[in-house]
């Protein structure tokens, strides 16, 4: 990793977390998508780069695929979780042209720049923002140890509070008889 890299990873860290999930997911897909689309253009032209573009953009759409966040299918994976593998993709990207070896050749370039956009993307995302109740924020995962949504629990919960106020008022109802 070149120590430009290295610089924009210590910035990221220090970037305000603009990015909600619904944004991230966006940016998710335009990654993959430029991934897949440069893999096409690659082709005719620089095998090895094309095929560590389709592995590139494979791997983006799989990590959006498997997330829960508005951009999810499967939602088996959790929106933190997802931000742990996109930093693991950006090693990924960045280290193809060498892996690979087209290092010094121009399609190497696009691989750096992809990475350089995904560490921005990265860190200005909210990776705390279902994690965060200061903001308002619901929760929509299903709970780890009960496999119940927190919406769900929240309607079992009122349903619970109701029941108990039922059962007050008739208590009261029967002790004042």
């Amino acid at each position: 990793m070149s120590l430009f890299l290295k610089g924009l990873n210590f910035a990221a860290g220090r970037m305000p977390k603009v990015l909600n999930p619904t944004a991230h997911a966006v940016l998710d897909y335009v990654v993959a998508g430029s991934f897949l689309a440069m893999g096409a253009v690659f082709w005719k032209k620089q095998k090895r780069a094309a095929i560590s573009s389709f592995v590139c953009g494979g791997a983006a759409i799989t990590n959006s695929l498997l997330t829960d966040y508005p951009g999810g299918v499967f939602k088996v994976m959790s929106y933190k979780n997802h931000g742990r593998v996109d930093a693991g993709l950006i090693g990924l990207s960045s280290a193809m042209p060498r892996f690979m070896g087209f290092e010094g050749e121009p399609e190497g370039r696009f691989f750096g720049i992809a990475a350089m956009a995904e560490t921005t993307v990265v860190g200005l995302t909210d990776f705390d923002y279902y994690e965060d109740a200061s903001h308002g924020r619901l929760r929509s995962r299903p709970a780890a140890d009960t496999g119940v949504s927190f919406a769900a629990a929240q309607r079992l919960g009122r349903l619970t509070a109701i029941s108990r106020q039922l059962s007050a008022r008739s208590c009261q109802r029967e002790c004042l008889q």
